[in-house]
């Protein structure tokens, strides 16, 4: 059968189901008791590996299926939920991650997993000890003797059996040697035992005693309320038993100080055994296990309001209606020159339409940044543990939305805040402990919208920034003078960690030390049309706040005029525009600012930030300027005129220009005249 047109959604539906083995496995590291957890997990886990199996990617399936048998163990109450467990499931989920990231490349998803797969075995099976390289088994789990006759689950059972007052029987038949249907003794005798208690085990398993591959003897242990329920006497009367024998079993005996006669041929691969096992637990008499296993109630199913479209069929889609907007605009322009009431009315008219239009699509093109920080939870709790650090993470806004293209392109900043919050912010338990905070240091990750702009915020309770040390770096590599550091700011001081290569680690690790992270957040950032600040006081924390623009496709922009060539100024970088006096331009260690509500902002003249014609600035009375930001520092752009605010399609200027000093893109007017975009982040600096 050809799956090559089921991928996309194989992978797509992949990824979600991992999204949510991870969700629930740090959930239930937090609740280990809470049993409905895992099965949630189980489910994910189970979905995945027929979905892998289907597809013909076997070594998948196969991992899934191991996972799936620890998990199981975990549900029935075989083996604890400890950390150390769960470090290997995530160990495994991180490495089906990388399968599936294998397949989207065009890989074939193999991968060699031997050594986590005989761990998982090891933990499906009770090892725990061995699985995890431990002299002793951790505190509550059963440790299984070598010599005893059950597994460490039928171990358990069995002893707590004992504990809540039942009696534990071992009884051995021996049929007839000239017994010719020994499937239905065997079944005759199962219905004698059961309506005595609860059958636990049996030696050969249950599913060779159904095939007749015993020879004439077995033994079936079970559990009973009854104190003497005569089964040598009910096991005799049925035809063709020759020999029956009952032993009453101390707890001794379950533990293996008796001769064991038991087979260890009882395989986890066998899935039909797994499914009577656990038909044999959930009727097991222990009332504590029943009280953890209630069954979450479903809702009932709804018929689906969502379909999956393949992200390029909407790219495509947003660059058809890029050129409507073109013509648009050029529409716009014809009608205002030949003042037609009727064109100018359908004009009207098309452009309501095509704004709503444009809403509409710019919204199916938004992505809730929790696709982004799902992947944090993880990574936090794996960084942490190399740190020996405790971290809780929160996530407030996760479903705040963001155009693709920007989603795209946050994650790795994100990466490097948080991995630079986990080394240098939050402090070791024994330091956060002397300094009288929780031990639990706390990382907050939000997002927020306001106005045309998504702010994502990054806070934690650590250290803060140590203002000594980085003004000492600082002053070392040459970024500031010594005069000139004593004048900045706390918030300046903070903003210095962002420097290319700046590093304050004292050794390089894996997490951080080679100033390669935050000067990449600050890159890509203002590449994105945003920027980046940081608050911190020391001794108390730290507070990364990025301001991104909603849409990198259409922006609004203000036209303004630079010798009869247009230019645009995007909306999101203008504060005000004005009209000033030439009087009012004042000089200042020899840059020409001006006074503007109280604080001091250099202007900025584009004719010779563009080797244009040199203008009149110096003799007319009057200048146009444009109050643009970044961060908390302000520059007036100084302009021939303005002609007017509307809204353009961003173009790439090609692979040949992409150097350009202060040109972010350009953009075909509705006249079609192209216009160049100012990008102000790189004139500020």
């Amino acid at each position: 059968m050809d799956t090559s047109q089921y991928l996309d959604m194989f992978l797509d539906e992949s990824r979600e189901h991992l999204q949510a083995c991870t969700e629930h496995l740090l959930e239930l590291e937090k609740n280990p008791e809470d049993l409905a957890l895992v099965n949630e997990v189980f489910r994910a886990a189970h979905t995945l590996k027929g979905m892998s199996a289907t597809m013909g990617y076997e070594d998948i399936a196969d991992l899934t299926h191991k996972m799936e048998n620890v998990l199981d163990a975990i549900r029935n109450e075989q083996i604890v939920v400890t950390t150390e467990i769960l470090d290997v499931v995530f160990e495994a989920v991180d490495d089906l991650e990388e399968m599936v990231g294998d397949i989207e490349r065009g890989g074939t998803g193999q991968m060699d997993v031997s050594s986590l797969v005989e761990t998982l075995n090891r933990l499906a099976s009770g090892d725990v000890a061995a699985a995890l390289d431990e002299e002793e088994p951790s505190s509550g789990e059963v440790s299984t003797s070598e010599d005893s006759p059950y597994d460490q689950f039928e171990q358990t059972v069995l002893l707590q059996s004992i504990e809540q007052g039942y009696t534990v029987y071992e009884v051995e038949v021996t049929l007839r040697d000239d017994c010719v249907l020994k499937a239905a003794r065997v079944f005759m005798l199962f219905e004698i035992f059961e309506k005595v208690g609860e059958v636990i085990s049996s030696n050969p398993p249950a599913e060779q005693l159904e095939s007749e591959e015993f020879d004439t003897t077995f033994r079936v242990t079970l559990v009973s309320t009854e104190e003497d329920p005569h089964l040598k006497e009910k096991a005799m009367k049925v035809s063709e038993v020759e020999e029956v024998h009952v032993t009453t079993l101390t707890r001794e005996a379950v533990k293996g100080t008796q001769e064991s006669a038991r087979s260890e041929e009882r395989s986890t691969e066998d899935e039909t055994k797994e499914e009577r096992t656990e038909e044999q637990v959930s009727d097991t008499p222990q009332p504590k296990k029943e009280e953890k296993k209630k069954t979450p109630k479903r809702r009932p199913a709804q018929g689906s309001k969502t379909i999956r479209v393949n992200i390029d069929r909407l790219d495509v889609l947003m660059n058809l209606f890029e050129e409507l907007v073109i013509d648009r605009g050029r529409l716009q322009s014809i009608a205002g020159e030949l003042h037609n009431p009727e064109l100018n009315e359908t004009v009207e008219r098309m452009t309501r339409v095509s704004g709503d239009l444009q809403n509409i699509i710019l919204n199916m093109r938004m992505v809730p940044v929790e696709t982004v920080f799902n992947r944090f939870p993880k990574m936090v709790r794996q960084v942490a543990r190399e740190l020996d650090k405790k971290v809780d993470l929160e996530i407030i806004g996760a479903e705040t939305e963001l155009d693709r293209t920007v989603i795209d392109e946050i994650g790795d900043p994100l990466v490097h805040l948080i991995r630079n919050a986990l080394d240098h912010g939050i402090e070791t338990p024994e330091e956060r402990l002397a300094k009288g905070k929780p031990e639990t240091g706390t990382i907050t990750l939000r997002a927020y919208h306001s106005g045309n702009h998504v702010f994502i915020e990054l806070e934690d309770d650590g250290a803060g920034v140590n203002r000594k040390k980085v003004l000492g770096k600082a002053i070392e590599r040459g970024l500031v003078s010594e005069e000139a550091a004593e004048t900045l700011t706390d918030k300046q001081v903070a903003e210095l960690i962002l420097a290319s290569g700046f590093s304050t680690a004292d050794q390089v690790t894996d997490v951080s030390g080679r100033g390669v992270g935050l000067d990449v957040v600050k890159n890509t950032i203002e590449g994105l049309g945003g920027y980046i600040s940081i608050d911190s006081i020391e001794g108390k924390g730290s507070l990364f706040q990025v301001q991104l623009p909603l849409t990198l496709s259409i922006i609004s922009v203000m036209l303004v005029e630079l010798d009869k060539e247009i230019y645009a100024i995007p909306l999101s970088s203008i504060i005000e525009t004005a009209i000033i006096d030439s009087s009012e331009v004042l000089n200042a260690h020899n840059q020409k600012v001006i006074d503007f509500r109280g604080n001091i902002v250099p202007l900025v003249y584009l004719k010779e930030i563009f080797e244009m014609t040199e203008g009149e600035e110096e003799t007319s009375d009057f200048q146009s300027i444009v109050i643009v930001r970044k961060g908390e520092k302000l520059a007036g752009l100084v302009v021939d005129s303005f002609i007017g605010q509307q809204e353009i399609v961003l173009k790439s200027l090609g692979n040949y220009l992409q150097n350009v000093f202060a040109i972010s893109g350009a953009t075909i007017l509705g006249n079609g005249q192209v216009a160049l975009i100012v990008e102000c982040n790189s004139l500020i600096k």
